[in-house]
């Protein structure tokens, strides 16, 4: 077998790359021109969404049938919001409402915003099963740790996105809800056996297929009951006989960041695109961290010198473009079907904005002390402990109480600290500043932190009257005369809790 043109092309269309810049470069023009039928956007390619609209209509004009995906789960993990946060909760605020009529809308209203940029695939929602509290990864993306509520909550969330005439992607395909290890940095090792996955990590999937999902995102994850080998990436077994076959699922599967420590550091970038290809995925995500042409096309001439060897079946890598190339014209023939009915799911105009909205009914508050009171009677010292987040969440994306309490109560004062930087002096520093003045403690995950854990006990120590905001999975509600939990980090969700503290309006 030759490299000629078709093969290449077949190779082309499977990968999906990332770029540098806002505007085109001219290798990726031209390599739309030769069959590239698929991008992705980090958040290094979005300034403002008109922005982002004129980066895919520049594209789309060597291209018309490209699919552009992004990660745009909402809540923590935002790239259209990254610079300002998100205007939306997040998937665990979204369970703990666990109303899924809010879920398929917050989706939808998201999708609107997705299509009008011109993205037309979107790698979310999560459907992992947070079971594992201490979770790296996972946490406030999953919708929770009950897989019923997942389940219908990952359903409602397609039917919002695709109602907009964006493909949905349930990830981390088989479940990356049960780990300890993020894939970012090494192989997350899934030890329940195969009865337990069905009975619970699998369930949310079932419902995303039955729901019409388009396309599945494979997680790199050993699951050693359903393959003591491979992780699940570059497994057949997992990729073939359970979803194809088991759950029946017909849609584009696509792989997590192919760079991603758990499958390139033993395989290699292009060995383990081949291995992910042979084994059952049809789309290859790469260039998170490689964005250049010099990468795309290794993993291109990768799997081409694959089927010329005889390591990949070529059906296998048609089968694999002809289901990208379906997906293009799906999202091709729902935008136009949206087009010809603009007002099918228009924004209505009364009432709040619908993530604000849904961050209110997130709120959790438990008054421990008869003489706490809400709201703060003067403006507040607001101590913010920043842990390090993981690499699926941008660094500097805005999150926390102050800022927004600061604009509904003049003269509110900020205190941020990290691990690095909390020690005995920071702390005392902060209480001094609080003197004779409220004091809000604003956590994140801090159950999962030591350092965290520390410097509450400190500061509550000093001053019992405080009110704690766990901006994370709360791990307990017993600290502070009062104790807010927000379930989510996103800018709306501190919102949401700034109104809360400072006596704003906040029926629904």
């Amino acid at each position: 077998m030759k490299r000629g043109p078709e093969l290449l092309r077949l190779a082309e269309t499977v990968v999906f790359p990332g770029f540098e810049g806002r505007t085109p470069p001219d290798w990726l023009r031209r390599r739309l021109g030769e069959g590239l039928t698929g991008v992705v956007l980090f958040s290094r390619n979005i300034a403002t969404p008109a922005q982002v609209a004129d980066l895919t209509a520049a594209l789309r004009e060597e291209n018309p049938q490209l699919l552009v995906g992004i990660d745009e789960e909402s809540g923590e993990v935002t790239r259209l919001e990254a610079v300002d946060g998100s205007t939306r909760p997040g998937n665990f605020a979204l369970g703990v409402a666990d109303d899924p009529a809010l879920t398929e809308e917050i989706a939808a209203d998201l999708g609107r915003d997705l299509a009008a940029a011109g993205v037309n695939l979107n790698f979310a929602p999560s459907a992992d099963v947070n079971s594992n509290p201490d979770n790296p990864v996972i946490g406030l993306r999953s919708f929770g740790a009950d897989p019923d509520l997942v389940a219908r909550h990952t359903a409602a969330w397609i039917r919002g996105m695709q109602s907009a005439g964006v493909a949905a992607c349930a990830k981390h395909f088989p479940g990356h809800g049960d780990t300890s290890v993020d894939s970012h940095h090494g192989v997350p090792l899934v030890t329940a056996t195969a009865e337990e996955l069905r009975d619970v990590a699998l369930r949310p999937f079932r419902a995303a297929v039955a729901q019409g999902v388009r396309t599945i995102m494979t997680g790199h994850l050993l699951v050693g009951a359903l393959d003591p080998a491979m992780p699940a990436t570059l497994s057949r077994p997992i990729l073939h006989g359970l979803l194809r076959d088991e759950l029946g699922f017909d849609g584009v599967v696509v792989t997590d960041g192919i760079e991603m420590a758990a499958v390139s550091r033993s395989y290699g970038i292009g060995g383990a695109s081949v291995l992910a290809v042979a084994a059952g995925a049809d789309a290859i995500c790469v260039g998170g961290e490689h964005a250049d042409e010099e990468t795309a096309i290794a993993v291109r001439d990768a799997i081409v010198d694959a089927v010329i060897e005889g390591r990949l079946d070529e059906e296998r890598l048609a089968d694999a473009a002809r289901r990208v190339c379906e997906l293009a014209l799906w999202t091709t023939s729902a935008a136009r079907r949206i087009s010809a009915n603009p007002a099918e799911g228009a924004r209505t105009a009364s009432g709040p904005p619908i993530g604000l909205a849904a961050a209110r009914r997130a709120l959790r508050v438990t008054r421990r002390s008869a003489a706490a009171a809400l709201p703060l009677a003067s403006p507040p010292h607001v101590v913010e402990l920043a842990p390090e987040m993981n690499l699926a969440i941008e660094k500097d994306t805005p999150w926390g109480v102050g800022e927004p309490l600061g604009k509904l109560l003049a003269g509110t004062t900020v205190t941020r600290l990290e691990a690095a930087t909390a020690t005995g002096g920071a702390i005392e520093a902060a209480l001094v500043a609080a003197t004779g003045r409220p004091l809000v403690v604003v956590v994140r995950d801090a159950h999962r932190h030591a350092w965290q854990t520390d410097a509450l006990r400190h500061l509550l120590a000093a001053r019992a009257d405080a009110v704690v905001v766990e901006m994370g999975l709360p791990g307990r509600s017993d600290l502070g005369a009062v104790h807010i939990a927000t379930h989510g980090a996103a800018r709306v969700c501190g919102q949401a809790a700034a109104e809360l503290l400072a006596g704003e309006p906040v029926a629904v």
